[in-house]
């Protein structure tokens, strides 16, 4: 898997990734969560012109996952990544993740942050193993109360979600200090 940034013909290649990465929700119960519609191009565009969408891409660099971020109250916020299910449990979220954590500590970022279910094997769950910690009320800074707020409008509060951090160590080459 090489990791590099998206390029503008990708996109809907992205969308793909993020439909196919959405189907295991309905094995779950959150059909509704399998059948939203990816982000639109142009969303995906905001990110890769920033300079923060990048891809996996697999042998014949085609993309397989992907993750957008911005930056949120000085931390490195991860927007989305998505693994294709042909491409699950091979490392590729962690990749994308510690690519995200080099490109926050360049940018003199501390952290990641990101929102995710709660009680989804794939999500909370993965990203505690990966060193980051859920926040509390007291914990959440201005961004993230917003995000949380737009998420709540868009009906994913529907199921328990959570924000989490993740503290990057500067020099450290490695997700969080994670290897």
């Amino acid at each position: 898997m090489r990791i590099r940034p998206a390029s503008p013909g990708e996109l809907p290649a992205l969308q793909d990734v993020e439909r196919a990465a959405g189907a295991p929700f309905r094995d779950l119960g959150m059909a509704e969560i399998a059948d939203d519609d990816p982000p639109a191009l142009d969303e995906l565009e905001r990110y890769r012109a920033a300079g923060r969408c990048w891809v996996a891409a697999d042998e014949r660099d085609r993309p397989v996952a992907y993750v957008t971020a911005e930056p949120v109250d000085g931390a490195l916020h991860v927007e989305q990544v998505s693994v294709h299910p042909r491409a699950a449990r091979r490392g590729v979220g962690r990749a994308l993740l510690a690519h995200a954590a080099g490109h926050a500590r360049e940018q003199g970022l501390t952290a990641l942050t990101l929102t995710t279910f709660a009680d989804v094997p794939w999500n909370a769950p993965y990203y505690v193993r990966l060193g980051f910690r859920t926040l509390t009320g007291p914990d959440l800074t201005p961004g993230l109360r917003r995000i949380r707020a737009e998420e709540a409008a868009h009906g994913l509060d529907r199921w328990p979600r959570v924000c989490m951090r993740l503290e990057l160590r500067q020099g450290d080459g490695t997700l969080g200090g994670l290897s």
